[in-house]
Order: structure tokens, then C-alpha cells, then sequence
């Protein structure tokens, strides 16, 4: 059959053409195969789904390193049966905030969509050799963002890292300070910079894993206080976004400023690890630390 045909004097699209084909077996086709491919940012490839979440959900063309939650890397860093801790922690909305939508409404659609109590989830654990405790963010709760809930797990954390003698990896992923708790928010860089401080002391060893992004007042505290700090290849780091520094000092910045790579280079990171060898090094580096 031709693509096309006349009727009425017009031409439009025949029977096989598939933007026409609106039948029933048309539309079960599409709803079957929607969501099952992703687009790579870096490289605008298209991957099938499941091959990307085989490879760590690295980009197989390009190795960009899409982002994942807060429970896949931990399933990724620690041994199985780890245990979590402090997972009923829950934000109280000390101002009572408002905005275009409530507070409490945007916490309890963040809860609803990832299955969390707020932007981070606590554990106690094994890496290969090493018993743990480890921290993940999850950035899509609220972006990642630090409120009360947030600073009280990781300073619980460092707190329990330092009675049991036991390793702190932390895994930033974050906007920076969640603005909707104010002061409150803020006040948590001091408390964990001072649990941080604390940890050192007891010469426990801390490694801090910074994805993309990690911003603000992450960045502005426990993220870049490890004994190492280590990034993933092309990740978004710094304190202000690119775009507000360009705005203010009306110049344009770096090629890949900001990014892993460059704070690599400039000395702000130690090291950038691929995601499928971050478990390996962090055993290494235990292994030194704890010599």
C-alpha cells in the first residue's frame, strides 16, 4: 500500500503510516515499550533501559553517570543485609512555610514518590572487609536538600561512627540548605562540622562521595571535610550554580568549570572514580587508613 492516498481532494497519511495507526494493537504496542528507553544527556544516544541499569546506569557510549537514589547506592556500596538506621526520622515544618504550595504538602508528595521519610537514608553495614556506616542522599526528595531531618541523621551517624570505631562513608547528592526550614536548616552545617571535628579527634577515618549534583550548604560543610573527598566522573560541585556566578562577575567561565574533572585539577578533590570502582577504592582506602 502507498503511503499516502487522496481523498477529498487532500492528501493525508495512508493506513500504514504509523502516526495514523491508531488502532487498538497500535496503542497496546506503544504503552508496552513506554519508558523503556532513555536518552542520554551526555551523548544523546538512546539506551535501552535495562542495559543502562546493568551498567550501573553509566551511559555504555559515554560513561555519563546518571544519577540514582539513595537505596540503589547503597545496594551498590555495601554488602546485602546491611541495616538501616534513624529511617523514622520526619520533618515537623518548624516555620509552618508557605510558598506557591505548603510545606507539608511538597514533604508528603516527596514521601509518596520515593518511598522515603526525607532526603537520606542511614546504615550500618559492610564494605568488603570493613563494617561501616554509611550515609546516602536521595535527590529527589526536595532536591536533595538539607533540613533538620537530614542534619540529624548524618550527625547521628558520625556520632555512632566514632563510638564504634567504625568508618564513615557519606554519598552527597543535594541542592544545598532547604530553605522552607530556615535557620533551622542552616544550623546543621554547624552541627555536623562539629560531629565531623569530634569524629577526627577519635581519628576515625571519613570519606565523602560527592555525585551531581552537591551544592550550597553541603558543599559548604560535611561534603568537602572528608578525610577524603572523592567525585564521580562529570559531576556538578561547587557552592553557587555556574549561571549565578556568571551573572554576578560578568564573565564567562572555564570549560567544565565546576565539574569533577576541574576541582580534580585545581586540587579541591582528591580523586575521580568511576561508579563501578568506588566500592573497590573506598576498600583500599580503608585498608591504608586503618594500617
Amino acid at each position: 500500500m502507498s503511503w499516502f492516498k487522496r481523498e477529498n481532494g487532500e492528501y493525508e497519511s495512508g493506513a500504514t503510516s504509523g502516526a495514523a495507526d491508531n488502532s487498538p494493537e497500535a496503542e497496546e504496542r506503544r504503552v508496552r515499550t513506554e519508558g523503556l528507553w532513555i536518552k542520554c544527556v551526555g551523548c544523546r544516544a538512546i539506551i535501552w533501559k535495562a542495559d543502562l541499569e546493568a551498567n550501573l546506569n553509566v551511559c555504555p557510549k559515554c560513561q555519563h553517570h546518571f544519577k540514582i537514589g539513595a537505596r540503589r547506592r547503597l545496594d551498590l556500596l555495601l554488602d546485602p543485609g546491611y541495616e538501616l538506621m534513624d529511617s523514622g526520622l520526619r520533618s515537623t515544618d518548624p516555620l509552618n512555610f508557605t510558598d506557591i504550595k505548603s510545606y507539608k504538602s511538597r514533604l508528603k508528595k516527596a514521601q509518596e514518590q520515593t518511598g522515603l521519610n526525607d532526603a537520606i537514608l542511614s546504615a550500618q553495614g559492610m564494605l568488603g572487609h570493613h563494617a561501616v556506616i554509611a550515609c546516602a542522599m536521595e535527590y529527589a526528595f526536595i532536591g536533595g536538600s538539607m533540613g533538620a531531618v537530614v542534619g540529624e541523621t548524618i550527625a547521628r551517624a558520625i556520632d555512632r561512627a566514632r563510638l564504634a570505631r567504625k568508618p564513615l562513608v557519606i554519598v552527597a547528592a543535594s541542592g544545598g540548605a532547604r530553605m522552607m526550614e530556615g535557620v533551622v536548616s542552616l544550623m546543621q552545617l554547624a552541627k555536623i562540622g562539629t560531629a565531623l571535628a569530634q569524629l577526627d579527634d577519635a581519628k576515625v577515618p571519613y570519606i565523602c562521595v560527592l555525585t551531581d549534583p552537591t551544592t550550597g550548604g553541603i558543599t559548604a560543610s560535611f561534603a568537602m571535610l572528608g578525610d577524603l573527598n572523592i567525585g564521580e566522573p562529570g559531576a556538578l560541585i561547587g557552592f553557587a550554580g555556574p549561571r549565578v556566578i556568571e551573572q554576578t562577575i560578568r564573565q564567562k567561565l572555564p570549560e567544565g568549570f565546576q565539574r569533577s574533572e576541574f576541582l580534580l585539577e585545581k586540587g579541591f578533590l582528591d580523586a575521580v572514580v568511576h561508579r563501578r570502582d568506588i566500592k573497590a577504592y573506598l576498600i583500599r582506602a580503608f585498608d591504608f587508613m586503618q594500617a
